[in-house]
């Protein structure tokens, strides 16, 4: 079969997934194409949304906040700020679907979404169209995304979200978020910290600061090294050069290993005890699928700080906040087996290690070639 992926560039959580679904294909021998939507028809849009949406997340955290509120509480079914977009797109996006004769998209933005979408209405797209969620909660815009015929999210726990957008129960595919399927391969704990040059009987952090290091994580490092505890810690800081420079010049007591963006972060979830991180939607997927329980810092607002709610409703991280800073958060999970076995078992709950390979199988039967 002939799969078009439609993603887009805002933060790499959706091109992640993305190229995960498409070596998932590739490997059941089908043939596959991403395209980043924004990209094919304009260069200079793709670029100002994706340099737009760091910027304002890093920089106007309130605005882009309000923003986000401000979506949620739409009334109905409005046609998104994008329709104009949406509508001169979809030409172009029909075009391309009907020259390469592709079988069915995956779509892993909102965005694609509301184009494919636009498409169905008009009768401009015949061919099945698969959502992929990849947050732990509907972006206000998916409720513009009901004509696409099915909708993977991250958990059952989303279906009453789902029926609030307007989608109906048999479009919803509570398959968990698509990850590299190098997360269902687990290293003994001891094995990987003696791989990375760890002491391998020490409790071990890791934190990160997601691919593209967001946070004061050097500000981090010193509160949790701030704790009176063995353990070591491992802080991997994206491609964050800056960021990496600050954490390498942090004075700590711990021993800290720290490295940039690498691809081999399944290894460093194996040897660790619990995660510190950013609740992106893609690496909380990840740590899911390592058994690994989470101590959630500086969310982005919108669909991170739902992603956390999620979470901790749901048992499988705490949170940490002006008055509960992230060191009091670690120490309370250390000094509680009891509490740290019980979080294990709720991540173990909600992870969905395999889901990769069974959005490909499930796409590919329904439109059974």
């Amino acid at each position: 079969m002939k799969v078009l992926i439609l993603s887009v560039t805002a933060g790499e959580g959706h091109n992640s997934t993305a190229r995960a679904m498409k070596a998932e294909y590739e490997r059941q021998g089908h043939t596959c194409t991403i395209l980043d939507t924004f990209q094919y028809i304009s260069p200079a849009l793709a670029e100002f949304l994706s340099e737009g949406y760091l910027l304002v997340t890093e920089k106007a955290k309130t605005a882009y906040k309000v923003g986000y509120r401000l979506a949620e509480k739409r009334k109905g079914k409005s046609r998104p700020t994008t329709y104009l977009v949406d509508m001169a797109m979809a030409d172009n996006i029909a075009d391309f679907i009907a020259t390469e004769v592709f079988d069915f998209v995956v779509f892993t933005h909102p965005f694609a979404g509301l184009i494919l979408d636009f498409m169905k209405q008009k009768h401009m797209l015949s061919i099945p169209t698969f959502g992929i969620l990849t947050d732990f909660t509907f972006h206000p815009y998916w409720e513009n995304c009901t004509h696409n015929d099915y909708v993977f999210t991250p958990a059952g726990g989303l279906l009453m979200q789902a029926r609030r957008k307007g989608f109906r129960d048999e479009q919803i595919l509570p398959y968990g978020i698509p990850i590299n399927p190098k997360f269902t391969v687990t290293v003994e704990k001891d094995k990987a910290r003696e791989q990375l040059g760890l002491d391998p009987a020490l409790s071990t952090i890791l934190l990160m600061g997601g691919s593209m290091g967001y946070g004061n994580m050097a500000e981090t490092l010193a509160k949790i090294d701030s704790l009176p505890m063995d353990f070591q810690i491992i802080a991997v800081c994206g491609n964050n050069a800056e960021m990496k420079a600050e954490v390498d010049g942090t004075p700590t007591t711990h021993r800290v290993l720290s490295t940039g963006f690498v691809d081999y972060v399944s290894l460093l979830m194996d040897a660790s005890d619990c995660i510190v991180t950013k609740p992106g939607g893609l690496t909380t997927s990840e740590s899911l699928a390592k058994g690994l329980p989470m101590v959630i810092v500086n969310p982005i607002p919108g669909q991170e700080e739902r992603n956390t709610e999620f979470l901790l409703n749901n048992g499988a991280a705490s949170a940490a906040s002006v008055t509960c800073p992230v060191e009091e958060c670690l120490y309370q999970l250390f000094c509680a087996p009891v509490r740290m076995a019980a979080m294990r078992e709720c991540v173990k709950a909600l992870a969905h290690p395999n889901s990769t390979e069974e959005v490909c199988r499930f796409s590919c039967a329904k439109v059974g070639k």
